[in-house]
């Protein structure tokens, strides 16, 4: 938990720089003035050092004082900089209530105001959470993620933070290189390799519709809940949120090797099963006009996958046609009255290794940016259940 409270008081409102102490440090040579000066230096590095070791705790400085390298909040005041580290995770919630990542001591702002989230390319996203006042970045409220960049004012009621994040150079390379940064512990290079991985993307549907009906702060509200259980499912299931795209959601699972087992694409299938009935409970939660749903498009392919990350939390991103397929699969399903769309390695993967007879039916897909039709294979989330429940039931006969 990082906390801020009122301002230091000014260095010249110090006890301990009364007028007779003043009077002493007078009369001193300037050899002494010197040592005291270093030796107060000194223990105030100390202090700082060890201020720096308890966790979520942020760094104080005055004004003058160089920033830190990392990502971090910057809260100005008078007398002081109060830095808030964005490392060593991937979510921070801001909010007055004392169960947040960054506590701000501001009446204005609600209990849990909003969140933060680092995702697999290295961006910094802002959710809000239903606030009763708003989130806002350089003047314009935050309703769905806001992708944050380097020098962004945000405002969470009354208080005004600054966001910094210096940019990665990118580099390209092969795998002995991503193990070679990876034991190295480098933070400074973004290395893209080649990969085999399936992508998930999930979308809300009519969300533009149901933008139209809800209060902005109720539409908060719904949507930071969706965005963050969907972060969590995802997690669970062993991927990552790569990507916010406006309502939607891009996941990325990297294969060891070429042999893509049942249990490795069922992994995917079973986030998106869970994805799909959290959707479908948010009505119980919230007042809304008719329950929430989603589509998905899954593809399976190489793609460049860029690290991010340092030593021992590497993140990873993803690009190339694996990825844009992915994308404009999820599309084609609000044309085609399904759920989903695979596309035909996915499909491949499936029936080669999975013993359960796989239900999704073929199409040949039109879709945008392709010259020829594509092959894909699509279905409904009663198709997916099915699906999930035999493997499930066939694994626990063979086990």
């Amino acid at each position: 938990m990082q906390h801020f409270s009122p301002a230091l008081p000014p260095m010249d409102a110090d006890p301990t720089f009364d007028l007779p102490e003043k009077k002493i440090l007078e009369t001193l040579p300037p050899q002494q003035l010197v040592a005291i000066i270093l030796r107060q230096q000194q223990i105030i590095n100390q202090l700082r050092h060890a201020l720096l070791q308890i966790p979520g705790v942020p760094e104080v400085l005055h004004p003058g004082a160089p920033a830190p390298p990392e990502p971090h909040l910057a809260l100005v005041s008078e007398d002081t900089v109060c830095y808030f580290p964005l490392t060593g995770g991937n979510c921070w919630t801001i909010g007055r209530s004392e169960d947040n990542s960054i506590v701000l001591s501001d009446r204005w702002m609600s209990r849990n105001h909003a969140m933060i989230q680092r995702l697999g390319q290295g961006e910094f996203y802002l959710i809000d959470l239903g606030s009763r006042n708003g989130t806002f970045v350089n003047g314009r409220r935050v309703s769905i993620p806001v992708a944050l960049h380097n020098g962004d004012r945000i405002t969470f009621g009354q208080t005004e933070l600054d966001f910094f994040n210096e940019p990665f150079a990118p580099l390209f390379a092969d795998n002995a290189a991503l193990s070679l940064l990876q034991s190295e512990g480098s933070s400074t290079a973004l290395l893209h390799v080649r990969r085999l991985l399936t992508v998930l993307v999930v979308d809300i549907r009519d969300f533009t519709k149901l933008t139209r009906q809800l209060e902005e702060e109720l539409l908060s509200e719904l949507i930071g809940t969706w965005f963050h259980r969907a972060g969590e499912i995802i997690r669970q299931y062993g991927s990552w949120v790569d990507k916010y795209i406006g309502d939607a959601v891009m996941a990325v699972w990297i294969h060891e090797s070429e042999e893509i087992g049942c249990q490795e694409i069922c992994h995917t299938l079973s986030a998106l099963e869970d994805l799909r009935l959290m959707t479908g409970e948010l009505h119980q939660q919230y007042p809304l006009p008719w329950p929430l749903r989603i589509g998905s498009g899954l593809n399976t392919g190489y793609a460049m996958v860029g690290n991010t990350g340092s030593g021992d939390r590497p993140d990873y991103t993803a690009l190339g046609d694996t990825v844009n397929a992915a994308f404009r699969l999820e599309s084609a399903t609000k044309t085609i009255a399904a759920d989903l769309a695979m596309g035909a390695t996915t499909y491949h993967y499936l029936v080669q290794s999975c013993p359960t007879p796989v239900p999704f039916q073929l199409q040949v897909l039109n879709l945008k940016g392709y010259e020829a039709p594509v092959p894909a294979y699509v279905g409904t989330f009663d198709d997916l259940h099915s699906f999930l429940d035999q493997a499930l039931k066939s694994r626990d006969t063979l086990h």
